[in-house]
């Protein structure tokens, strides 16, 4: 598995040992979950159906025009920075003389509530807004939305551009260790 450079840091110890020049520390990584399936890319979805020459129990056979194949392979191709329509929940949205030292709070607060949902912070003149999640459907959000009313009552649902959301709906991120090898210091400096 890849980690992201940028992926955050869990800061406690999970355990650590010492060798002859370094110190080998565990630690919690919090990385995205994947926005596309990965085992199909580049794979073409037809050449995986069922074969009984292959062994499989039964046969798909699909009949196309070459010029479907083409005209598909195109527009996936066409589309793939294509903005995508769905629905964000906001919950803030504010232009008082407070509201940006306000919205990076409220920012911060929501990121350590909620490690794997995205959120997005903007000002469009006059207004701080903060909107998070990517969701395709309206009852995605609201279901959401749900879930984080007790904590932010003012909170509700737009309609926005979105990016792609990711494949696990129930799994936003995945929690990972690491081992990070620090260089021992001398007896006397040595803290943990």
């Amino acid at each position: 598995m890849t980690i992201p450079v940028l992926a955050a840091l869990f800061s406690g110890v999970l355990a650590s040992a010492q060798t002859a020049d370094s110190l080998v520390v565990d630690s919690l990584v919090y990385v995205p979950s994947a926005r596309v399936d990965s085992s199909l890319v580049g794979k073409n979805i037809f050449s995986l159906m069922p074969s009984r020459a292959d062994g499989d129990a039964a046969d798909v056979h699909i009949y196309q025009p070459s010029s479907l194949v083409s005209a598909m392979k195109k527009t996936v191709e066409s589309n793939s920075s294509r903005p995508y329509p769905g629905y964000r929940v906001r919950i803030f949205f504010d232009n008082r003389q407070t509201a940006r030292r306000e919205s990076e709070k409220m920012m911060e607060d929501f990121e350590k509530k909620y490690p794997g949902v995205p959120a997005y912070r903007s000002y469009v003149n006059p207004y701080f807004k903060i909107t998070v999640g990517d969701f395709r459907t309206k009852s995605e959000a609201m279901d959401f939305l749900t879930s984080i009313s007790s904590e932010f009552p003012r909170a509700f649902i737009v309609k926005e551009n979105i990016s792609y959301p990711a494949v696990d709906r129930d799994s936003l991120y995945v929690v990972d260790t690491v081992k990070i090898l620090k260089p021992v210091q001398p007896a006397d400096t040595l803290s943990l």
